[in-house]
């Protein structure tokens, strides 16, 4: 049989266009003792693919990867059956044979397999800890998160929003802005295409910034810095503003001074970090989740031919909450 698979071509300079990738045929033997045949359902986009284009992580003419759930339907390995729901990294293909050693278990407990892609995976898994745990979130304080529409930041948004946080969030339209407000119940939300962002933020910020949960970085930092509060907290998630820079250098940040006079704590965090509290994670999210405190949505794009586009969508604003694509 042959597997579908999307392949980097080119290493792109700047956004990536859907001529930087193609679509390949691959021939996959039957499985042999030990390995898994794994025909994936959905595969996962996220905004920290970019930088592994230009720093030569991804390899030329091989197949991108990513997170994944499938199906197992054909197996020589006795910890899978055929059946078995699984998850793993080798996304952006239809069938992926393994030796099994990448592959976990997926028990969805009544949840949307999906979820675990977003809210109940990763992505919440990031939001969840550089919340509460880098960023040390209190009940009552003052939030800010840029990115509020995205995977990450909704969730984020939403935690801050749970701890009974004035929160305050950014997007780039007005339609997701409207999302952030009547959905998810943030108190104000900043179009930042709109106006001055620095102006908009003071404007909002009116008692100040205690937590900014930066996806973003560039002007977005820049703006969040003089509004911070003393011991204000920045636990830095990603920055998107400059993944499709070369070298993904950062547009110059002209506000640290603010840093000394507020004893401002910035730190950067990636999930592994929280590894030990996984359990305590899911049982709080499954119960947001259970109890509608937490709302979701995915954006998601059908047919491995539409996997380039989800993520170059991811720089140009299509998405709302989750990027998906479904694999047929």
């Amino acid at each position: 049989m042959f597997a579908r698979e999307v392949h980097l071509v080119d290493y792109p300079s700047g956004i990536p266009t859907e001529q930087h990738f193609a679509i390949l045929d691959n021939r996959l033997d039957d499985p042999s003792e030990g390995q898994v045949l794994v025909k994936n359902d959905f595969m996962s986009v996220d905004p920290a693919m970019r930088p592994r284009l230009s720093n030569g992580q991804q390899k030329i003419n091989t197949p991108m990867t990513g997170g994944a759930i499938g199906t197992v339907v054909a197996s020589r390995n006795a910890k899978f059956k055929e059946g078995d729901l699984v998850q793993h990294g080798s996304g952006w293909r239809d069938f992926y044979l393994s030796d099994g050693g990448d592959l976990s278990h997926l028990d969805a407990r009544g949840f949307s397999p999906t979820l675990y892609m977003h809210v109940l995976g990763t992505t919440g898994f990031t939001a969840w800890g550089g919340m509460l745990i880098t960023g040390a979130l209190k009940d009552n304080e003052n939030v800010f998160v840029s990115a509020a529409a995205g995977a990450v930041g909704s969730v984020a948004a939403q935690i801050a929003k749970i701890k009974n946080c004035y929160t305050i969030g950014s997007a780039g339209t007005d339609e997701k802005c409207k999302w952030l407000k009547e959905t998810l119940g943030l108190d104000v939300a900043i179009n930042y295409r709109h106006g001055v962002l620095r102006k908009s933020l003071k404007a909002a910020a009116v008692n100040g910034i205690d937590v900014y949960f930066d996806n973003v970085g560039g002007a977005h930092l820049d703006a969040a810095v003089p509004r911070m509060n003393v011991f204000g907290r920045i636990p830095v998630c990603g920055m998107i503003s400059s993944y499709n820079n070369y070298g993904a250098l950062s547009s110059g940040i002209t506000t640290l001074s603010n840093m000394v006079y507020q004893r401002i704590r910035m730190e950067g965090f990636v999930v592994y970090d929280f590894e030990d509290r996984r359990d305590e994670f899911l049982d709080d999210m499954r119960g947001w989740v259970k109890s509608g405190q937490m709302q979701y949505q995915e954006t998601i794009y059908n047919g491995l031919a539409e996997a380039p586009r989800a993520l170059i969508g991811l720089f140009t604003g299509e998405n709302t909450g989750k990027a998906l694509v479904k694999l047929g």
